[in-house]
Parts: C-alpha cells; structure tokens; sequence
C-alpha cells in the first residue's frame, strides 16, 4: 500500500518487516565525487611521469596528498550522495550511501515525537552530511527540502531530509500513538 509518492508502506512478515521507506539523493554530490576522482587521478599521475630523481621529499608530499585528498573527498561525498529511512514496528532506521555508512537506528522506545519539516536547508546544518549543532541536535542532510524531525528522550532531536516525510510523522505518530500532523516549522 502506498501513503505517498515517495514513502511506501508495505506489510511484509519478519520481526523487521519495513512499514515505510523513503530516500533522498543529491546529484551535485557526485560532482564533488568526480573532484575526488580528478585529485586521485592527478596523484598517480605525478607518481607515474614524475622524475623521481630529484625533488623527491616535495614529490612524495604532493603525491601522497592528492592521493589522501582524492579518497576522501571521493568517499566523504559518496557517503551522503543519498538515504534511506526505513520504518518498522521496532525503529527508524537510517542509512547513507551506497554502503549503508554511516547508519541509525533509533528504537520507538526512545522516541517521544515528530514533526515535519517542509524546509530543511544544508546552511543551517554547516553542510551536507552527518552533522551535530548543540542548539540543534543531529541531523543527516543530503538535500535541500522537507525533511522530518524526530524529538528523542533526553531532549535530544535527530533530523533527516527525506522524500515523503510528512508520511513517514504520520507512521511515526501513529506507531506512538499520537494523532494528527503535527505543525510545520519553517526551516532547519
């Protein structure tokens, strides 16, 4: 059965069984990948042509660099070129990248509530990516747009953008037992 355009719903069996999924991507992380990919390229390149008969220290150093830079501009964009919430009847369960790195997963029992966001904005955050604000809490951005914000135990606040989310407060609402949607905020 599906609740939104972007969020399913699904009645599987297993103690896991997923009752709604949703992601976001962002394309422009892959042109930061491909900056990744060009300093890498670049740092075997200098190892290859390179006279490595003198100038061997500032040779090594620039090689060495380009080749550190490279791998983790590389995997620090492909980590967040996208997510994946998954709701079941035990947690919300987060997952970044085409590995699934870095993920989390917050059970029901520490949740206390949800919101929708219908703004959620990178510059807020310092960023794309897994980021922590004090004043804020944590949140996972890949994308400028709605997101959802779940409050946990301990005032602490996770915040995800993700496609379909005022469906996936809804399941989250329903699963603790509130009703209703709750109010939009205007950015995070």
């Amino acid at each position: 059965m599906r609740h939104h355009p972007h969020g399913t719903a699904s009645s599987g069996a297993g103690p896991h069984r997923t009752v709604w999924s949703g992601h976001a991507s962002n394309r422009l992380q892959w042109l930061l990948a491909a900056a990744g990919v060009a300093c890498l390229v670049l740092g075997v390149r200098l190892a290859v042509v390179a006279s490595w008969t003198t100038a061997i220290v500032p040779l090594v150093m620039a090689v060495v660099g380009c080749l550190a830079a490279g791998l983790l501009v590389l995997f620090g964009t492909l980590a967040f070129v996208h997510v994946v919430v998954r709701i079941d009847h035990d947690a919300v369960r987060i997952r970044c990248g085409h590995v699934g790195v870095p993920r989390r997963n917050i059970p029901f029992d520490d949740i206390t509530g949800a919101e929708f966001l219908p703004r959620v904005t990178p510059c807020h955050w310092g960023g794309w990516g897994y980021r922590w604000r004090p004043e804020k809490g944590t949140a996972v951005v890949v994308r400028r747009g709605e997101g959802f914000l779940l409050r946990l135990r301990g005032d602490r606040t996770f915040t995800v953008t993700v496609d379909g989310a005022e469906s996936a407060v809804r399941v989250i609402r329903d699963r603790l037992g509130m009703s209703g949607l709750p109010g939009h905020q205007a950015q995070v």
